[in-house]
């Protein structure tokens, strides 16, 4: 199958023991890789109802067909899991290098089960695994463990994924980090490797990647590299991703202290052409990126002089204007700790917002704060919780859970505020005068994610009234879940998704000449709806119930305060009425269950 190994590794992290399996062609053509192969997995080597820290909960990596050819940004891989910070599927992605070591020792997915008795790393060396002691590494942020490790196998071609001290003390939205600049953020994969004792896995991969046919796949690949520098990606080559700040502030879709606004008169402070006039550093781009999104910026200057990260618009969201910070170099520090600890920069803000709600609204007091006044615009406490969520510290013990079981136990009415669907945070997109973005977050299988549906594209076209939403919504949303599960499967980076005329017919045909593998267009649209039932039966065996897919009082209940558009409303039964079209559009039961008939026909055996 060229491109695919068909090979599978499984590491036991409690019998210090590895195997192969193979992964045949039918199988792989039904989840091609990434997020669909993970997915498939995590089902089969999982049970239900296992305690996502309990060590028969296993986490799977997974890369994509196209990855480790000369297909532009196609080095991605998932990380699939029973999440700590939802009980749903977490899935997570990231890019780099690390995926293409992983194919290249000749694996299109890794599954590790059972815990280490003591921290512990793995190095899989192509046809080897090594379980090497990682005492000395804990405690140590991602970036350190990464160089420490390979000075200490001696090969700077190593490539390794890690966690830092959140995953270790089980911040239930922890991450992983791999190549510095990357991480696999949402849905707590991170805290996973942590309660499995699992600090990092090293990867040394020196086989080759063939293509079905090179020569195909070369002109194609040369024709997307091309593209891939044209209007289609500007943005993301010139400011990257916070060149969104200034254009969702003018649409009122700016979340701001804690979606209490939508609009942040500190906008211009913390946009994308602020950081790149005051901040910027270099441009970063991942293995086999045309594109360079990847922007590194760093404080020159004051008390978090030295401080140098990679900034995304999701990130400056969280820890700028969702709490209420327009200190750009205090955003830049906090963000940098994240990456260092380890920990999902949106989810640490969106905790740290609705703290800093229940401080000013007299439900925490400043001596459970640890002495900060925790209101919103105070850069310096921001950056303060961001260390003492990291360290499971006061605080930031509680923070650390996620604003769902932190607002539970604090209780006082703050679960109002709790801004989360299915346990995980809001990303920085306003629900309110983003209708179908609203439905794409309250039915979204891991929870709020605007990476899972994509249907935020919808709004800012033309297709639809985004201040009004309507029972059509339901197909459209599912059409663009359908799109971003099959980029996911592939490995593709979703920054490439313009670059396309038609993607479903060029995207088979670069499978085609990668793999070997004869698939159509609507073959290929087809796994992108498997995927999407797939993550969906593992939510319902994990007692998913139509209560689970809705939006936070908040949004269904205040108008919207500021800016073009204020007054704008989203009532449950407008939210109700669009869910209804979704499940009717998904083939589903009006109580969003799949009947046997619509897995038969999508081909799942379940």
């Amino acid at each position: 199958m060229s491109s695919f190994h068909g090979r599978l590794l499984i590491v036991d992290l409690s019998a210090r023991a590895a195997r192969t399996e193979v992964l045949d062609a039918e199988y792989l053509r039904k989840y091609l890789g990434g997020v669909g192969l993970a997915t498939r997995l995590l089902l089969e080597h999982s049970s239900a109802g296992v305690d996502p820290f309990d060590e028969r909960n296993p986490i799977v990596f997974a890369v994509g067909p196209l990855t480790g050819t000369m297909v532009p940004a196609a080095s991605k891989y998932a990380a699939a899991t029973r999440s700590p910070l939802t009980g749903f599927i977490g899935d997570s992605l990231s890019s780099g290098a690390w995926p293409l070591a992983l194919k290249r020792a000749g694996y299109d997915a890794l599954v590790v089960v059972g815990a280490a008795e003591t921290p512990s790393y793995i190095f899989i060396d192509d046809d080897r695994v090594y379980f090497r002691l990682a005492r000395q590494l804990w405690g140590a942020g991602c970036w350190e463990t990464e160089e420490r490790i390979r000075r200490e196998l001696g090969d700077d071609a190593v490539r390794v994924a890690s966690i830092g001290p959140a995953g270790e003390k089980l911040v239930r939205y922890a991450s992983i980090g791999n190549d510095y600049s990357r991480q696999a953020g949402r849905t707590g994969v991170g805290a996973v490797m942590g309660s499995k004792r699992l600090k990092a896995i090293a990867v040394r991969g020196t086989k080759p990647v063939r293509a079905a046919e090179p020569e195909a796949l070369r002109r194609a690949s040369l024709d997307l590299y091309a593209r891939s520098q044209g209007a289609a990606t500007a943005k993301y080559r010139i400011l990257g991703t916070p060149a969104n700040v200034l254009a969702l502030d003018a649409l009122a879709a700016l979340p701001t202290r804690n979606f209490r606004q939508s609009t942040f008169e500190g906008a211009e402070r913390v946009s994308g052409e602020w950081f790149y006039e005051r901040h910027a550093s270099k441009v970063m781009a991942c293995a086999g990126c045309s594109i360079g999104c990847d922007h590194i910026y760093r404080v020159v200057d004051g008390s978090h002089a030295g401080t140098q990260v990679g900034m995304e618009y999701e990130s400056l969201y969280a820890l700028g204007p969702l709490c209420g910070v327009d200190d750009a170099a205090a955003i830049l520090r906090a963000a940098e700790l994240c990456d260092r600890y380890g920990m999902d920069t949106m989810s640490a803000g969106a905790s740290i917002a609705w703290a800093m709600e229940c401080y000013e609204r007299g439900i925490i007091s400043r001596e459970e704060s640890g002495g900060l006044e925790l209101r919103f615009g105070s850069a310096g406490a921001l950056v303060a919780m961001v260390e003492a969520i990291g360290q499971r510290r006061g605080l930031g013990q509680i923070l650390g859970e996620g604003v769902k079981r932190a607002a539970a136990s604090v209780g006082r009415g703050s679960e109002r505020w709790a801004m989360h669907v299915k346990g995980l945070e809001l990303p920085g997109y306003e629900p309110r005068s983003m209708k179908t973005l609203a439905l794409g977050l309250a039915v979204g299988t891991r929870g709020a994610c605007h990476n899972r549906s994509s249907a935020y594209e919808v709004d800012l076209s033309a297709r639809v009234d985004r201040l009004n939403g309507d029972r059509g919504r339901g197909r459209l949303a599912m059409i663009q879940e359908d799109y971003a599960a099959t980029l996911d499967s592939l490995g593709i980076c979703k920054f490439l998704r313009r670059c396309f005329d038609a993607f479903y017919p060029e995207a088979a045909d670069l499978l085609r000449w990668a793999t070997g593998v004869e698939m159509t267009a609507e073959e290929l649209q087809r796994v992108g709806e498997r995927v999407c039932n797939l993550k969906k039966v593992f939510n319902i065996r994990e007692g998913w119930t139509r209560s689970d897919d809705t939006l936070p009082p908040r949004l269904l209940e205040e108008p919207l305060p500021t800016g073009v558009a204020r007054g704008a409303r989203l009532t449950r039964e407008e939210l109700d009425d669009m869910i209804a079209g979704y499940y009717e559009a998904r083939g589903w039961t009006s109580e969003g269950l799949i009947p046997p008939g619509k897995l038969s026909e999508l081909g799942l055996e379940i």
